[in-house]
């Protein structure tokens, strides 16, 4: 029987080595996560054969080898600033097949659906379908930020005393309907839109709830892990604390690698 599926997480890719060394550890839990997973259903199953097959002499064919293997393979892959991910998809894919495994479950490791998600991901998982041919076949799960669960990690990570204001501070993107997602969690959290490549931006939206008399900002970032551009929002949000120096201005953490994030990433391969 072939194994479960081979798992690829998609991230962006960074020049700056702590999003790969987030990704790496992010990796790390998924598999663990998923191996905690295949060992219950192999619970499961075993448990209701053997309560099936109670008081009965027919033999059973390999129950536990037509099971998930215990560990299974997760790796990464970045969209940018490495080999094209088509020849990244097929490199894991060959060494996936080669392991015993038929399937391969790509995770686009995104916050919106913007053109990197909707448009060059699939482009790519397309190349390398075409070059693996029939024997592995490769499935585009949903991105991150689809998973009903992920908000509430974020609104969890801004939490100060009696936060009077809240800006929801995204990167954006340009493709239409895109930063749809970031208003909507905006509108759950009682929060401001915010974008660093866009408008409004966190300089506009502090200047609107400031003139609005609000004396306590709390600025989540809708980010997953620290690098350059939350450097760059840390250095801004320091600025503004000058502008605005009666106005206490709390500049919340990106998400970072939890066990919470590990545990959507698998439901988003369920």
């Amino acid at each position: 029987m072939p194994l479960a599926s081979a798992y690829l997480l998609v991230s962006h890719g960074s020049r700056d080595l702590r999003p790969q060394q987030a990704m790496a550890h992010l990796a790390t839990l998924v598999a663990q996560q998923l191996s905690r997973s295949q060992t219950q259903i192999q619970s499961k199953v075993l448990t209701q054969f053997e309560t099936s097959s109670a008081g009965s002499d027919r033999a059973h064919p390999s129950l536990v080898a037509d099971l998930p293997a215990d560990i299974p393979m997760v790796e990464t892959a970045v969209l940018e600033l490495s080999l094209p991910l088509h020849q990244q998809i097929r490199q894991f894919a060959e060494l996936a097949l080669a392991a015993g495994y038929h399937r391969v479950q790509i995770v686009p490791l995104f916050l919106l659906p913007g053109v990197h998600v909707m448009t060059d991901i699939p482009a790519e998982v397309a190349i390398a379908q075409q070059i693996l041919g029939s024997d592995l076949t490769l499935e585009v799960r949903p991105y991150l930020g689809s998973h009903p669960q992920l908000p509430a990690l974020f609104a969890g990570s801004g939490a100060v005393s009696l936060p009077v204001g809240r800006i929801l501070l995204s990167h954006g993107s340009r493709r239409v309907g895109g930063n749809q997602p970031v208003e909507a969690i905006a509108t759950q959290l009682k929060a401001l839109p915010a974008y660093w490549s866009g408008s409004p931006c966190l300089e506009d939206q502090v200047g609107h709830l400031v003139k609005q008399g609000k004396q306590q900002i709390v600025i989540l970032t809708y980010f997953l892990f620290e690098g350059v551009i939350t450097d760059a929002i840390a250095q801004t949000v320091s600025e503004l604390k000058h502008r605005f120096a009666k106005v206490h201005l709390h500049l919340a953490s990106p998400l970072g690698v939890t066990l919470e994030l590990a545990q959507i990433v698998v439901g988003l391969t369920r």
